[in-house]
């Protein structure tokens, strides 16, 4: 006994009826697709909109920028993002990397997707010219790098030592050579800020360079009343008093010295400060 073959063929539109009474084939039956897709795949390639994509990637970003969605909010899930716009698994990841990518939004594995801080302004270097900026900027570098000390003697690695060392070093080598050690300064610092093992450290005093260090805008010596070499030998020794107490892992050690050390340069501009407007 013989059995029908199994319709293998595709499934078909009904015919439809020409305006004179004929009939054209049927027209192969097409997959379901999610309305906005279907409707993007209709637009005439003259006229492009915005991909599907694009379209999500700008409500999204429309909502944080209105603070419909905050800092630390975690957005909806990709089935309520797909329900919502009518738009596939496929778009709403491209959409979320899109906002990854711009620094909107980042995504912890397993937990979700939230929304980032918004970027801080870089600092105007440019305007720190006068004594008073300097004082301001050195109240500054008090806030952060008291606490950037303490971290880096319980986080610093061999390696980052060994750099705070070079620096020291290299230091005392443009005393000697009678230069002004500004680089060696800075880096010493910045290995420092990288001992943190903070990024935001790091990347703030990237963002301020050597306008951090004082003489690089006014004569430091000069206000300090006393000889350009023993100005920068005093300055190292106290570097050399941070170095030992984060070698130690001394975190309130290091603390204090780098307290002291940019208090004594505080100091030393706010008392020229007050020589100027006193002059004035």
């Amino acid at each position: 006994m013989t059995h029908p073959a199994p319709d293998t063929t595709r499934a078909t539109a009904p015919p439809t009826e020409s305006p004179d009474g004929t009939t054209s084939p049927a027209a192969p039956a097409e997959r379901s697709t999610p309305p906005a897709e279907a409707a993007a795949a209709a637009t005439p390639d003259r006229q492009r909109r915005p991909s599907l994509a694009e379209t999500v990637v700008a409500a999204i970003t429309a909502r944080i920028r209105g603070g419909a969605y905050r800092p630390g909010d975690k957005l909806p899930t990709e089935q309520a993002v797909m329900t919502e716009h009518g738009v596939s698994r496929t778009v709403v990841r491209e959409a979320i990397s899109r906002l990854q990518a711009s620094g909107l939004v980042a995504t912890r594995h397993g937990i979700g997707t939230f929304v980032c801080a918004p970027p801080v302004a870089p600092v105007e270097i440019g305007t720190v010219v006068t004594l008073r900026d300097v004082l301001a900027m050195l109240e500054l570098r008090i806030s952060l790098e008291t606490e950037a000390a303490a971290l880096a003697a319980r986080r610093r690695s061999d390696a980052q030592l060994a750099e705070m060392q070079r620096a020291v070093e290299d230091f005392e080598a443009e005393i000697a050579a009678g230069r002004n050690g500004v680089d060696a300064d800075f880096r010493f610092h910045m290995q420092v800020a990288l001992a943190t093992g903070n990024r935001y450290f790091e990347s703030i005093f990237r963002q301020l360079g050597t306008a951090t260090i004082p003489r690089t805008r006014l004569d430091t010596t000069r206000l300090a009343a006393e000889s350009s070499e023993s100005y920068l030998s005093r300055t190292n020794r106290e570097h050399e008093a941070i170095l030992d107490a984060i070698r130690r892992g001394d975190a309130e050690s290091a603390r204090a010295g780098m307290r002291m050390h940019l208090a004594n340069s505080r100091e030393r501009v706010r008392r020229a400060s007050e020589a100027a407007a006193s002059a004035e």
